[in-house]
């Protein structure tokens, strides 16, 4: 992927993402040519990252400019690496003008600055290292780019319970075997439930037997692959993609809407399918949920292996709090009683949950308490805290409405679609969803 963006004259005078004005003399002292300066590329950008760093806040400035370096300096065109697409783009959209502006004052008002994703360009040497980045290694062979996987999100530190076992159980199907079962596999479920968790974990078996991982976003495989076609190099991307043995596609719901992409996905998958290489995608619904998508890409998809994961009930929600809660530094201060208070929470993803869990982990820490009930309550608010009245049983419901309305309660569940019999089946419905908390399908 390239940016390339050329702005002619100083046009500095932007102050978002942390600018700052800096000192004029200062800055003036840093601009000065010194005798015997260095006037290679890396040397012209050592010098206007002096500038930059005068000129936005410490935070801004160890963010978006410490992992850059520079590629070359050809003519008057000075190309820059960044590490990720994502910088790179930041880089390019709200500080490009502050690049332009330091490097025109060291060499002139004529030269253009060229920024690229380091990697992908084919240039890697001198871009400093990413957070998160461990375990990341070249190409092998070029099968695909090593990129970094979460080190935490492995199967061994997943907690596993009703509600997630099948998709556990496919997840490590697929990272024994690659490519020989399930393939595609689809892992969709609502935010927060584990998905990225679960495919990392695959990442991270198929990683330790050698194999090449490519774990991407949606969103940048839609700028990876816009960018090679912007910058004519198609070929480059597809190698990229199709030599890789494990292709893992996150939130793959956003490719919705954007067609050219979705041609790109749809022939990287071919390609990566035919050969007997794995694919796996996580999504926030079905397949067949997912609208404008086309129907070869669905097809695609569904003739692999669907599987969802629900929000984990009362045991799983205890199990994952203990789990966390003992890696904590706070683990000897936790007590059992304001974990089961957590748990008693119905939170609408594991991801609120924990958040729950660190609150009360701070709010112990910074008053030197433990983590009681009481603190518990104190962290999490009221509505929430409070103890939630007992769901009423489903057959419990069916009985009080056919009484209500005077119907029977075969009558209540069969076929029958007379007004009465219609409006109190509509109403049993209702209540089992709402107060029993059945899901659609246990409700029909």
């Amino acid at each position: 992927m390239v940016y390339l963006c050329a702005f002619s004259g100083p046009a500095f005078g932007r102050r978002d993402a942390g600018l700052t004005t800096g000192s004029t003399d200062t800055i003036a002292l840093a601009e000065r040519p010194q005798e015997g300066s260095d006037t290679s590329a890396e040397g012209l950008w050592r010098a206007a990252l002096g500038i930059m760093q005068m000129r936005v806040d410490a935070a801004a400035y160890s963010t978006w400019l410490t992992g850059t370096s520079a590629i070359s300096l050809s003519g008057e065109v000075l190309t820059v690496a960044a590490p990720t697409a994502f910088v790179a783009e930041m880089l390019e959209r709200r500080l490009f003008e502050l690049v332009l502006d330091s490097v025109q004052r060291i060499a002139g008002d004529s030269i253009e600055v060229r920024i690229e994703v380091a990697g992908f360009g084919g240039h890697s040497q001198g871009v400093a290292e990413t957070p998160g980045a461990e375990g990341r290694s070249e190409s092998s062979a070029g099968r695909g780019e090593q990129a970094p996987l979460v080190g935490a999100y492995t199967f061994e530190s997943f907690v596993v319970g009703t509600s997630n076992e099948l998709a556990h159980a496919a997840a490590a199907a697929v990272a024994d075997r690659p490519g020989e079962v399930y393939n595609p596999l689809m892992i969709y479920s609502d935010v927060g439930l584990g998905k990225t968790h679960l495919m990392t974990a695959i990442g991270h078996r198929a990683r330790a037997r050698g194999l090449a991982v490519i774990y991407v976003t949606t969103e940048e495989f839609t700028n990876q692959y816009i960018g090679a076609i912007r910058a004519g190099e198609t070929e480059r991307f597809r190698a990229r993609y199709r030599g890789a043995d494990l292709l893992l596609l996150d939130d793959i719901q956003f490719l919705v809407g954007k067609e050219q992409t979705q041609e790109g996905f749809f022939h990287t998958f071919n390609a990566l399918h035919m050969s007997g290489r794995q694919v796996v995608v996580t999504c926030d619904r079905p397949s067949s949920e997912l609208g404008t998508l086309q129907e070869r890409v669905r097809s695609r998809l569904a003739g692999g292996l669907s599987v969802d994961m629900q929000a984990p009930g009362l045991e799983t929600r205890l199990a994952i709090l203990r789990a966390k809660a003992g890696a904590s530094a706070l683990a000897a201060r936790i007590s059992d009683e304001a974990l089961a208070m957590l748990a008693e929470i119905e939170h609408r993803s594991v991801r609120e949950m924990e958040g729950w869990l660190n609150r009360a982990l701070a709010y112990a820490d910074l008053t030197g308490a433990d983590v009681t009930v009481e603190a518990v309550r104190r962290a999490v608010p009221e509505s929430l805290a409070r103890p939630r009245p007992e769901r009423p049983a489903p057959g419990t419901i069916l009985d009080e409405v056919a009484a209500r309305f005077a119907v029977g309660r075969d009558e209540l569940c069969g076929r029958r679609r007379d007004a009465r019999i219609t409006l109190a089946r509509h109403v049993a419905m209702y209540l089992l969803r709402e107060d029993a908390g059945l899901a659609l399908a246990e409700v029909g």
